[in-house]
């Protein structure tokens, strides 16, 4: 058997092939990506307990635009009833220039045994990234902002009034690869209003485990400047959890 008639076979078998792949074919990019997360609680400040938290964190991100939006939860109990009931969303739009970007950004808070019942914060600035390398990143944001709290009831006042306030926002968001599997963060934000200040610090500590699962410790901390009488000023929320990501 001479070659040529096994190299025109070869030939038409790999047609197919090159017809189904070409050979300038790239997979689509993937802009979405998803984290959830859960694990065991300690909380100090206005209520000490201990019990489970979950978490989920959407981002889908474009050349044009990221979008990324949060939701938490916190559950605590012991034998005399619920101790523990909190309930977080956030969600912040990044429409990006050709230097840093403007955002919007809404966080609401419903927090049954907080100094602060219902707390809803809208905002919106402009953000840049200070530093911006492989491992390295911090971002920095500013802008105006309108804060509406509602203060836990009291003896003195069971029936509160709810303040309302224009607010300065500022935050640094902080972001460092320690290496390929430990990854380091830390949010600060301050909100500067006429009747109170609060300044919160979100830090976490995530591990890679296998693949897409990872151990994660995260700590935060929000100081309030003004609380009902009874309250402490400062809340403290430590977490152990598993987290798992989409991409």
């Amino acid at each position: 058997m001479t070659k040529t008639p096994v190299l025109a076979l070869l030939s038409v078998i790999s047609l197919p092939a090159f017809a189904l792949v070409p050979p300038d074919y790239h997979e689509p990019a993937n802009n979405f990506r998803a984290e959830i997360e859960a694990g065991f609680q300690l909380n100090t400040g206005n209520t000490d307990s201990s019990s489970f938290n979950g978490r989920t964190k959407l981002i889908y991100d474009t050349t044009k635009a990221t979008q990324e939006g949060t939701i938490k939860g916190y559950y605590a109990a012991n034998d005399e009833g619920t101790t523990a009931e909190r309930y977080d969303l956030q969600y912040q739009a990044n429409y990006k220039l050709t230097k840093g970007y403007v955002y919007g950004r809404g966080d609401f808070v419903w927090d049954q045994f907080g100094s602060y019942t219902n707390i809803y914060t809208v905002s919106s600035g402009y953000g840049f990234d200070a530093i911006s390398t492989g491992r390295t990143k911090l971002s920095l944001e500013v802008g105006p902002g309108y804060r509406y709290n509602l203060p836990i009831d009291t003896e003195d006042d069971p029936n509160p009034d709810a303040e309302k306030d224009v607010i300065l926002r500022t935050a640094a968001k902080f972001e460092q690869k320690i290496h390929e599997y430990t990854t380091f963060n830390a949010d600060l934000t301050a909100e500067i209003g006429e009747n109170n200040n609060t300044v919160t610090l979100d830090i976490g500590y995530k591990n890679t485990l296998f693949q897409d699962w990872a151990f994660k410790i995260g700590v935060n901390m929000k100081y309030t400047e003004i609380v009902p009488e009874g309250s402490e000023q400062t809340d403290t929320i430590t977490t152990f959890n598993l987290l798992y990501t989409f991409q």
